[in-house]
């Protein structure tokens, strides 16, 4: 690990533990080697940098949007931590490339499929970018929920720690039908793979996927 990672995680460690008592005995449960993709809810700014230092020494690369390379500071910062520029709403064939690269070669990817912050803990509808990722790398997918951080911001004024809990499932990939997935297929494995995210929070965290979906569990393998 070089020295700007080293500092950058016992920063973002050193903050989080300010903010938040953390939950995080479940990380344990994530394999140290061999390619992953780490699926998790989006509630505020605080879950990447908390996840991101308790993974270590293991490396980890997320998806961000490429808008955030404007500020130079920020732009140093994801680059030390490996982070893959994603483009909004363009084909972004040169984050997929990144991407698979990093897990051909043995590597972990922390995608958040809300794509955006929620601020309440709710799930919200994802986008289906990580279901073609996990299907052409074949790798592993493993669910990870949180809870608790939602409220940081009223603890915070009363100078109190926001209890902040990790849950990790079980991994499994994605099966796809040889040649094209069409549209229809691909909603019903997204819907599978978010419920495994829903399954791991507490019933009032679920949102858009309160229930189970009716399709697509078929096509999640476990073990």
């Amino acid at each position: 690990m070089s020295l700007s990672r080293q500092g950058l995680v016992a920063l973002f460690r050193a903050v989080t533990d300010g903010i938040f008592r953390v939950h995080a005995e479940a990380l344990a449960d994530i394999p140290t080697h061999g390619p992953l993709i780490l699926v998790m809810n989006h509630v505020n700014l605080w879950e990447v940098p908390l996840i991101y230092a308790r993974l270590q020494p293991r490396p980890v690369h997320g998806l961000v949007l490429a808008d955030r390379w404007k500020n130079p500071l920020l732009a140093w910062g994801l680059n030390v931590c490996g982070a893959i520029p994603l483009k909004r709403g363009g084909a972004n064939l040169g984050t997929l490339n990144q991407a698979l690269a990093y897990l051909s070669a043995g590597e972990m990817l922390l995608i958040m499929p809300e794509g955006t912050r929620s601020y309440h803990g709710r799930l919200q509808a994802a986008h289906s970018g990580v279901v073609m990722l996990a299907l052409k790398s074949k790798a592993p997918v493993l669910p990870v929920a949180t809870h608790g951080g939602e409220g940081y911001k009223e603890n915070l004024k009363r100078l109190r720690r926001t209890d902040f809990y990790i849950h990790v499932g079980q991994p499994f990939t994605l099966k796809g039908a040889e040649g094209a997935v069409d549209s229809q297929s691909r909603q019903q494995m997204l819907d599978a793979l978010m419920y495994q995210i829903a399954a791991l929070l507490p019933p009032e965290y679920r949102g858009a996927y309160t229930r189970p979906p009716e399709a697509g569990q078929s096509y999640l393998e476990f073990g």
